[in-house]
């Protein structure tokens, strides 16, 4: 076994660990826009050198965040999923979970929320790698549909989308395919409640909420049981509890 490698690499994870701790403080402080090696270095007490050598450039550190936020919002969605699932099961009381796991995850941790969802970040591009773990969210979304679909669950719509599907094959296949009428354009509905989601959760993060409505979290689940009417699904608000 080589030793000097192990402790390297478990110095590398260390340090890693503390850069990225330090740049999330940052993000608060700063933005994202404001953010930059030579900050982190300060912050963490680290020498610049020390900082590039586990992210070469601002870029690459950004992406690592990017990525650490996608991923740790999904999972607070997925384990919330998994709650559900353990105990009312239906599709629309697991929607009401995932959906208020991300807000909660959201105004927990809104630099980073801002990070993922907010205006672009001068200059920078997100790269290929980041698509997986962005993907997770709407795959938590497009599993509950899914489930409601072969359950029973969902009431047809009133009307199709017209014209031929909307969609690229990417996202047809993320949700495993389209399904036949009267459902055939339920991942077209699909992206609308995920979109409606997010736009929601921009509202309210950022506060164009808190001077029109009296209770964020009740309207919160309200909007989600609305949005979710569009893809024939039932949000069971009557039978649930807030946790603001």
């Amino acid at each position: 076994m080589d030793v000097s490698g192990t402790s390297a690499t478990d110095e590398n994870t260390t340090r890693s660990a503390v850069i990225k701790a330090t740049a999330r403080q940052l993000l608060v402080k700063l933005g994202a826009g404001g953010l930059s090696l030579d900050a982190v270095a300060g912050g963490s007490g680290l020498a610049v050198t020390d900082v590039e050598a586990v992210f070469p450039s601002r870029d690459d550190l950004l992406t690592a965040l990017v990525i650490d936020a996608y991923n740790e919002s999904a999972a607070a969605m997925e384990q919330a999923d998994q709650a559900a699932r353990a105990t009312d099961g239906s599709a629309g009381a697991r929607l009401l979970a995932v959906t208020r796991a991300l807000r909660k995850w959201s105004f927990d941790n809104s630099a980073e929320f801002t990070l993922i969802y907010g205006s672009p970040v001068p200059g920078y591009h997100a790269p290929q790698d980041t698509v997986p773990p962005a993907s997770r969210t709407p795959a938590v979304l497009a599993g509950i549909v899914r489930s409601a679909l072969e359950a029973g669950e969902l009431t047809p719509p009133r009307r199709a989308v017209p014209g031929p599907p909307l969609l690229l094959p990417e996202a047809v296949g993320l949700f495993g395919g389209a399904p036949e009428a009267p459902f055939s354009d339920l991942v077209e509905r699909g992206i609308v409640l995920w979109s409606n989601l997010i736009g929601l959760l921009v509202f309210q993060v950022f506060s164009r909420t808190h001077d029109s409505v009296r209770d964020e979290a009740a309207y919160f689940d309200f909007a989600i049981a609305v949005a979710a009417e569009g893809i024939g699904l039932t949000v069971p608000l009557d039978a649930t509890t807030h946790t603001d």
